[in-house]
């Protein structure tokens, strides 16, 4: 802030442009009072004058019919090692390995990472245009000098030290640093967003696997019992009871499943080529590992979520991102404003000079130091035209705010939906597909028997393999739900917004004679 002493120098500055006898010629006097009173009051003002709005986060952020407060939290309190808690919870050390292979090999990521290097150097540069500049110069030159004479040799050389520095008479240059500052944590924030992305986005993939792996099973069961029926009906063909076109039907079947298996076959193949892909691992390796598990889903250890406070979503990386980004416009106004005023700096330079010749020499100090007051007076409408950009460019952004505020509202709405849909979906298809297996058992017994025929027994068994393949789409889908919350809520959450109901527990405990984990 300007101080009293600085305000008596520039009246000295001003009265020593007054002692000058044009200036005080008729009316000069007054204009030179007039200036006095200019310079010290722009000094005085110009160290407590911040221009531009003040950003308040409480109010710039209001949203209607959604909360009061929206605050710029990162998604796990920015503990990078609890979101692999998080998904440690599923039990499965497979996954979580893959997580992270597929976050160090992420391009997103990187290029995320890149961005958060160059918003901290402009951030650097922000900040040190309101510091002192210092720099140091060297020259020296030798040549002729002719003083109505002979010519006389000279040489000089001279060595400096220059400095300079803007006073920030009108906060332009706080502004500037205050919008580096905001632009470099809306980066960070959107690394937090690629990484909970990156992580979902594998854990999608790796469900997908395991379910596909389950429909393989239901596929390879499927195969296998039309191929016993084939067989079955061609000796009874043989021996005279059935007929050769009830044998061509068998043979059709079997074979049509036998195509059916090999395409789910590569459809798996192709997913686990898709997670080598995507996390760097060695194929061998990576497949070795995902062939010799088990087919189950990963299932959450302990999540069910009754609700999700509104004030969750604050730690949405992609809510923070855009308003931080809201915080960073808001500065820029300022900083517009500020170029419309006028600009104080001050110079200077000190440094030894020598001036050799053949006659003699020369040795000084020089140095020289003042103020430089730069007066905008006409630019066309060019200032006031980016102050006015730099308005609408903050409107645009507190409308991204809003729509993206609207838009997580709408994804965790969603996401809880789906979940209470999956419940009874999945309790709805295991009793379908527990139906249907035992008619087709019985179907199959009475096939046998002689007492159902091939048509009927091919109904009921296609039947049933919808119904278990209904099933396994499911599960995984129950799965691919929370992956979708935990997306949805900008990265999971605490154990003491959970409850796990029985219901649920029970069902990831038990298994089902289709030779499929349940869900």
């Amino acid at each position: 802030m300007t101080t009293l002493g600085d305000t008596s120098r520039a009246g000295r500055i001003a009265s020593r442009h007054c002692s000058n006898p044009v200036a005080t010629a008729s009316g000069g006097r007054l204009r030179c009072t007039r200036l006095t009173a200019a310079v010290a009051l722009t000094l005085v003002l110009g160290g407590c004058i911040t221009l531009g709005p003040d950003y308040d986060e409480k109010t710039a952020t209001v949203v209607p019919n959604q909360p009061d407060v929206w605050t710029q939290a990162l998604p796990h309190g920015g503990a990078t090692h609890v979101m692999t808690d998080w998904w440690a919870q599923f039990n499965d050390p497979l996954l979580v390995d893959l997580i992270v292979a597929a976050q160090s090999q992420s391009n997103t990521m990187a290029q995320a990472t890149l961005r958060i290097a160059q918003a901290r150097a402009l951030l650097v540069t922000a900040n040190a245009a309101a510091t002192p500049v210092v720099n140091a110069s060297a020259a020296a030159s030798r040549g002729t000098l002719v003083v109505g004479g002979p010519l006389i040799l000279n040489t000089s050389s001279q060595a400096q030290l220059q400095a300079g520095w803007e006073i920030d008479l009108f906060g332009g240059l706080a502004r500037g640093s205050e919008a580096a500052r905001a632009r470099l944590q809306s980066q960070v924030a959107g690394w937090h967003d690629a990484r909970i992305s990156v992580a979902a986005d594998t854990a999608n993939l790796y469900t997908n696997f395991r379910g596909c792996q389950q429909l393989l099973r239901i596929a390879t069961s499927d195969a296998a019992s039309r191929a016993q029926t084939s067989a079955l009906t061609g000796q009874l063909v043989q021996a005279g009871f059935q007929s050769p076109a009830n044998y061509a039907l068998a043979r059709a079947s079997a074979a049509e499943a036998e195509g059916r298996l090999a395409a789910q076959r590569a459809e798996c193949d192709q997913i686990a080529n898709a997670l080598v892909a995507l996390t760097g691992m060695a194929a061998g390796d990576l497949r070795q590992r995902l062939f010799s598990q088990a087919a189950t889903l990963p299932v959450p250890g302990q999540l069910a979520v009754q609700k999700v406070p509104a004030q969750m979503l604050a730690q949405r990386p992609d809510v923070a991102m855009a308003e931080r980004d809201l915080a960073a416009a808001s500065a820029d106004i300022g900083m517009r404003e500020a170029d419309r005023f006028p600009r104080l700096s001050i110079s200077g330079n000190i440094g030894p000079l020598a001036f050799n010749t053949s006659d003699g020499s020369l040795n000084a100090t020089s140095w020289v130091i003042g103020p430089t007051l730069t007066m905008p007076i006409f630019d066309g409408g060019r200032r006031a035209a980016n102050v006015e950009t730099a308005r609408i460019a903050y409107e645009t952004a507190e409308i991204s705010f809003r729509t993206q505020v609207r838009r997580a509202v709408r994804e965790v709405e969603d996401a809880l939906v789906k979940l209470d849909s999956m419940k009874t979906r999945v309790t709805d298809a295991q009793t379908a597909s527990d139906g249907y297996r035992e008619a087709l058992t019985a179907a199959e017994t009475r096939y046998k028997s002689g007492f159902a025929s091939l048509l009927d027994l091919e109904e009921t068994r296609r039947l049933s393999f919808n119904a278990d393949n209904i099933l396994a789409t499911t599960r995984r889908e129950h799965v691919n739900a929370w992956i979708a919350l935990y997306r949805a809520v900008g990265g999971g959450w605490t154990p003491a917004d959970t409850t796990l109901p029985a219901a649920f527990a029970a069902q990831a405990s038990s298994q089902t004679s289709t030779g499929m984990t349940t869900q």
